[in-house]
């Protein structure tokens, strides 16, 4: 059975009435991952007048994030999420990493791969805003990286990274104002301290199980990775709300709340009554067995 977790109310934060921060943090030690970042932080800063933005600095960035316990990780849970934004102190931040790859297919000649996996991640609820990954191949490691900074120095580029923090800003906006106008739903909650023997309550058990299918996008980059999502089962076993609560990227949280929507479930129970209740379904996606190449990272 899946472990459970507990409702937690939030109350809504006042508006925001400073310019949205933003931090970039560095994609990891290797060269390619420090030029990454650095052409973020250029392609941020480079806005036209009139936005309202600030990129803070990023040893400042750095410093905060790694004291909050971050190592690098891109598989976070919203709530190390929102601890890593609250640290440094902004709304929207970065993480990812990147490098340049010698690939040594079987088929065809060596060449190099260069790529970045970028997350764009809102400090407020530390839910994942945007993701990419951006990869170009070209028989020299130089060429192949001026191409993928390249991109993510592009104009496109910008305008699609404000545009989804504009989109983010707005939902949480919409979010605070129905938490505050809309009667609240009573839920049952079961924590892991729970004891169904004592309280003679029984957890909401799946019809059937389904497993969410492994994305072609996660199967490229070899992800391997654990979504966690938060469902809402009402008293007739049906699933409503649905609400991501570790992310990983690469179109795996949007494979599983496909799936859950998928799902009917025997309602959870009360002494004999059926009632709703908030559960914590918990998906592992394993890394695919690696093709016939061998793969090098370029200093």
């Amino acid at each position: 059975m899946a472990p459970l977790w507990l409702l937690l109310l939030v109350s809504p934060a006042m508006a925001q009435s400073r310019p949205t921060r933003l931090a970039v943090l560095d994609f990891g030690k290797e060269p390619t991952g420090l030029r990454t970042a650095r052409a973020i932080r250029e392609t941020l800063l480079a806005t036209e007048p009139g936005h309202d933005f600030i990129v803070v600095d990023r040893d400042q960035t750095n410093a905060a994030a790694l004291g909050a316990g971050f190592d690098g990780l891109l598989n976070l849970t919203t709530q190390q999420a929102r601890d890593i934004g609250s640290a440094m102190d902004c709304d929207f931040y970065f993480i990812g990493e990147a490098q340049t790859l010698l690939r040594s297919p079987s088929i065809k000649p060596t060449y190099y791969e260069s790529y970045a996996t970028i997350f764009l991640v809102s400090a407020r609820t530390g839910r994942l805003v945007l993701w990419q990954r951006p990869t170009v191949q070209r028989d020299a490691p130089a060429e192949s990286e001026k191409a993928l900074l390249a991109i993510l120095s592009a104009a496109e580029t910008r305008q699609t990274y404000f545009g989804a923090m504009r989109r983010a800003q707005e939902e949480e906006r919409t979010e605070r104002v129905a938490a505050v106008t809309s009667a609240l739903q009573i839920i049952d909650v079961m924590s892991d301290d729970d004891s169904d023997a004592g309280q003679q309550v029984r957890a909401p058990r799946p019809y059937r199980r389904l497993k969410p299918p492994y994305p072609e996008t996660a199967a490229r980059a070899e992800v391997a990775a654990t979504v966690d999502v938060l469902v809402d089962i009402d008293a007739r076993g049906e699933v409503g709300r649905i609400e991501i609560a570790r992310w990983a990227g690469y179109g795996l949280e949007q494979s599983v709340m496909d799936t859950v929507r998928q799902m009917h479930f025997f309602p959870a129970m009360r002494e004999g009554v059926a009632i709703p209740m908030r559960v914590l379904l918990r998906y592992n996606f394993r890394k695919p067995p690696l093709p016939n190449r061998s793969q090098q990272a370029v200093p």
